[in-house]
């Protein structure tokens, strides 16, 4: 997944405020980081994506 598509998805998901919020400071129980320190450390915004729905109960049909 692109970066830009992740992003699209996120602020979708939850609103650009919310999401940028949780980007930036939810640690993700799934990568033990936030999400922008997984995706400035290389992991692949899927992933990423990934662990956001976990973490908050995202239907699994918009993963």
């Amino acid at each position: 997944m692109r970066l830009t598509d992740f992003t699209v998805r996120l602020h979708e998901e939850f609103g650009t405020a919310r999401g940028d919020s949780i980007l930036a400071d939810h640690v993700l129980s799934q990568l033990g980081r936030t999400g922008a320190d997984a995706i400035e450390a290389g992991i692949d915004p899927q992933e990423v994506w990934r662990a956001i729905c976990a973490d908050y109960d995202v239907p699994r049909a918009r993963w």
